[in-house]
């Protein structure tokens, strides 16, 4: 669980973010939560100099869609230079967080591997709906904050990479 604001960051550490364009694929599923995400990324990504033709939204139904959303958003804009998934899973009465989970969290590795475009993970996996509050916007800060932080540097990455 986090333990820091994760919505703080030092824009003197991020590369200028100007010239990239964004993908976020948004899960439809606890959107209470999702929306919540998506705005602290889409407001990070202004304030660090992207411009708002260049954030690209999809929306997938649940967390699990997400990999096909990002697939298919790689695939269809090859000049986006990272792509965010948003999700959020939280534990219920049965296996089916378990397998959502493992699921989201090894296709998004497979999307990494498998593409030049950079996938950031930012999906919460709670246990409650509460701590899951609190990581969107509540008391412990936004995680999508941190995803748009780490596309940026990624996608700086993955400029300096090429040859």
């Amino acid at each position: 669980m986090a333990t820091t604001d994760l919505s703080v960051y030092d824009k003197a550490t991020i590369p200028n973010a100007k010239d990239f364009r964004f993908g976020i694929v948004v899960s439809e599923w606890n959107d209470k939560i999702t929306e919540g995400l998506f705005q602290g990324a889409f407001d990070t990504f202004i304030d660090c100099g992207v411009q708002k033709e260049n954030i690209v939204r999809w929306n997938v139904p649940g967390s699990f869609e997400l990999i096909y959303g990002c697939k298919k958003m790689q695939q269809s804009y090859d000049m986006l230079d990272a792509v965010i998934a948003v999700g959020s899973v939280i534990q219920g009465q049965t296996k089916h967080f378990d397998f959502v989970c493992e699921g989201v969290t090894q296709g998004i590795k497979d999307l990494n591997i498998q593409s030049d475009i950079p996938v950031i993970f930012c999906v919460l996996t709670d246990n409650t709906m509460q701590q899951a509050i609190d990581r969107s916007g509540g008391q412990h800060g936004n995680k999508g904050v941190e995803a748009a932080v780490a596309a940026i540097k990624m996608a700086q990455l993955r400029k300096d990479a090429r040859f």
